[in-house]
């Protein structure tokens, strides 16, 4: 049994817990938030869920855990979006499924997901739906190995605005950081204080950040080789990006074909 929900919303969905799976997913971009705890898997491509003043990238092969209530919107430039979302009406008393959480999918979790395909929109649950579902919920803060670094953080310090803005657009070329603080009217010094206490990493993170997940989006569109990226991204040389790229990523970047 199937039934498109959307218009009735989420919360509407009588199971306890929901499977969605969709391939080239189009979702809208507006802000929603609904009573459901979300787990989103990414299987193809990319997204990134603006989340109060946080960006997360989730990239393939990634999870994000969304709590209840938790207003959020997607956006996304990927060729393409495959992913599944499993959305639970109620988690165990555990203090992990009240934050959020970005992280790779490891192995063991990735074939649960890929087996959980088989009750795709169905709102009918057996036995085995409930116990399965049940056991991949109770085993998400053991498979967390969570990546801070996939999170783009946002300052509310109005005087950081033109210097994330100048740094999102200059990423690629060396710039000298007092351009920087000229745009915040600041001396160099509170910059750099201000901006870590704001944001919780330095300027230079910051922009290395920027520079890989600018590098994720490039090796999704598989128009370029990964030398070509790592200059198109601010790196001389292959080698830099790479050891940047696995610090920021955990993994070595790669093309897939």
């Amino acid at each position: 049994m199937t039934k498109n929900w959307k218009a009735l919303g989420v919360d509407a969905i009588p199971i306890d817990a929901y499977v969605w799976y969709e391939g080239n997913w189009e979702h809208d971009k507006y802000k929603h938030s609904h009573l459901r705890y979300q787990l989103t898997y990414v299987e193809d491509g990319y997204q990134y869920f603006h989340i109060g003043k946080n960006v997360y990238l989730v990239p393939q092969n990634h999870v994000i855990w969304i709590p209840s209530e938790k207003e959020h919107r997607t956006t996304s430039d990927a060729q393409t979006v495959n992913l599944m979302l499993i959305l639970f009406k109620t988690v165990p008393k555990d203090s992990f499924y009240e934050d959020v959480h970005v992280f790779p999918a490891p192995a063991v979790l990735k074939e649960m997901l890929h087996y959980a395909r088989k009750w795709n929109q169905l709102l009918l649950q057996d036995q085995e739906h409930t116990s399965f579902l049940n056991a991949l919920l109770h085993s998400l803060p053991h498979f967390c190995q969570e990546n801070d670094f996939l999170q783009i953080p946002v300052p509310s310090d109005s005087r950081l605005a033109p210097v994330c803005a100048y740094i999102n657009i200059n990423y690629k070329y060396n710039y000298d950081i007092t351009i920087l603080a000229d745009l915040a009217t600041m001396s160099i010094r509170s910059l750099q204080r201000i901006f870590k206490q704001e944001t919780g990493i330095t300027i230079q993170k910051y922009t290395q950040l920027i520079r890989i997940l600018k590098s994720v989006e490039l090796i999704d569109t598989k128009q370029y080789t990964l030398s070509q990226i790592a200059l198109m991204v601010g790196y001389k040389s292959l080698s830099a990006f790479t050891a940047s790229y696995r610090e920021i990523m955990q993994s070595k970047p790669k093309i897939k074909r």
